[in-house]
This record gives structure tokens, sequence and C-alpha cells, in this order.
């Protein structure tokens, strides 16, 4: 028999008076995965993440997490269900080790990761017996991740959890990512840094306007999507028509020129492309933000519910 998938939404629709949120959102995310969830600002992510979690009551459609409802079932939902919001708020005259046992406590659930990820990420007992109100934004970004996985949770919600980060915490984050895929846990990951879910997920949704445009693995959305073509021209006239290739947008640097062609117009943009003048060409696929803009720009296809 088939694990129960971590999340399940039917047709969600959540509507603020005559604005739309969500707009009959279905989609299913299996156990053990980490998943991206992909969207422009005002897409409705963070609308669908508060539905998840139960801060949002649906005004139609359902959301099931953990075999549960997030809202009537909140107390049996909530000690396995960890979130990281998108606009941390924390009560400043706390400490952070204050912070995280009230958090600890309000969730119903013990802490036994909460040593092994203060240290990792760098928050010291000294830090953590500070007032969080002297802390800088990396450091309340940190506290973040730490009240979100401290509990071992089953599902893990963030919402751009490296916002603020330094480089090297973000690497450090992404490890506990692959700690956490590795135990079977199961990871939403919501952001707008791309290539970040590029390394770390193995599908993604995107959405726009409140509705879902796609559901694909990264590995196919890159391979679906665009390829980039580089050429260098030997004479130094700089940039010059392109014929039928005008239709693909060229990006020109002085006498290099990039294009971005869809896979089976590849060869035949070659054929109208390559000449005496070219002395080099390069063709790769494009990385996933290529893949994001370019649905974007036409329109992708929006998947049924």
């Amino acid at each position: 028999m088939d694990e129960e998938p971590a999340i399940e939404l039917s047709a969600l629709t959540k509507t603020y008076g005559a604005v739309v949120g969500v707009e009959r959102l279905s989609l299913t995310v299996s156990s053990g995965e980490v998943f991206g969830f992909l969207g422009p600002n005002g897409a409705g992510k963070t609308t669908t993440l508060r539905c998840l979690v139960g801060l949002l009551r649906p005004t139609g459609g359902s959301v099931k997490v953990l075999g549960l409802d997030p809202i009537t079932d909140h107390g049996r939902v909530a000690p396995h269900l960890g979130y990281l919001p998108g606009e941390l708020r924390f009560y400043p005259e706390l400490t952070g080790a204050q912070t995280l046992d009230l958090l600890s406590a309000l969730q119903g659930a013990p802490a036994p990761a909460r040593g092994d990820l203060c240290a990792r990420l760098g928050l010291t007992d000294e830090v953590l017996a500070r007032p969080v109100s002297g802390y800088s934004r990396g450091m309340k970004q940190k506290l973040g991740l730490v009240q979100a996985m401290q509990h071992d949770p089953k599902l893990l919600v963030l919402d751009e959890p490296t916002e603020g980060l330094d480089p090297l915490v973000q690497e450090t984050f992404y490890a506990l990512l692959l700690d956490m895929a590795a135990a079977g846990r199961t990871v939403l990951l919501s952001s707008h840094v791309l290539p970040e879910v590029q390394r770390t997920c193995g599908r993604v949704a995107i959405v726009r306007e409140g509705r879902l445009v796609t559901v694909e693995s990264v590995a196919g959305l890159r391979e679906a999507r665009a390829r980039r073509i580089r050429l260098a021209f030997a004479d130094g006239l700089g940039s010059r028509p392109l014929g039928a290739a005008e239709r693909w947008a060229p990006r020109w640097h002085g006498n290099r020129v990039e294009l971005l062609v869809p896979p089976s117009e590849v060869v035949g943009a070659l054929r109208g492309l390559l000449g005496p003048a070219v002395v080099d060409v390069t063709v790769e696929e494009a990385g996933l933000d290529e893949a994001f803009l370019d649905l974007y720009r036409t329109g992708g296809r929006e998947e049924e519910p």
C-alpha cells in the first residue's frame, strides 16, 4: 500500500473579499520529497502556505497535511509540522533560548534536534542568552530555522528560508535539508532564489496569479525549456540583424550574442546563424531561472484541478 501524501490540496481557493489569493489549486506532495514552490510576489505562494499550516481557513476546496485537516486537527498536526514564515516576528524582550522554549511548548513537542541545529548554525549559548531585540536579521533567520526544525518534524514548510543568511550559513542550511531528506522527511520550499530550488528540490510547482501553471521535475523543466546558444563573431561590427533568429530576442555583448531557443528549433537556428564570421559557438541547457522566465513569457500551461 502506498504511503499517504504529506500534502494534498484539492481545488484550494482563498479569497479576501473581491481579491483572489488562490484559485482552485490542486497539488500533491509525496512523503519524503523536497518540493519547490515558485512564483513572483502576489502569485499566491504565502496564502497557500498559510492555508497549509492552519493559519488561514480556505474559502473553498480542501487541504490535507499528513492526512489531517490543519485547522480541525491542528492539535494532532502541529507536533509533526515545522514552519518558517516569510516575515519573522519574535517577542523582542525574550532571549533566543526563551523564544525556542516558548515555541517548542506551543508546538506541543520536545526539541531533540535543538542542540545540533544551534551548533551548526552558530547560535552559541552566549548568543541565545541575549534578547532577540539585539539580533541581526541573519541571527533572527537562524533562530527561525531552529524553531522550525528543532522538534524533527515530518513536514517542514519554509518560506524564503535563506533570506538574510550569508553564503557560508546558506551552505549549512543546504546540508541540513539534505540530512532531512535522507531521514525521509518532507520539505516544501517556497523561494525566489531559483538556483537554491534547482540545487535542493526534485520537483517544483509554479503558480501565477493564484493558479497553478505547471508541476514538473526540476530536470524535466530544464530539459523541456530553452537552450542557450552563444555565438562569437570575428569581425568588429558588433551587433547585426540575425534574420529569423530575431524572434528569440538576441542579447548582444560586443561581438558576442546569446539567444534562448526552444529545443526543437536549435538545429534550424544553428543552420541559419552559422557562417564564415562565426568563430565560436556553444549550446547549453538553460538553468531553472531561464525555464521559469520562459514559462512566464509564454503563459505556460495551467494544470487542470
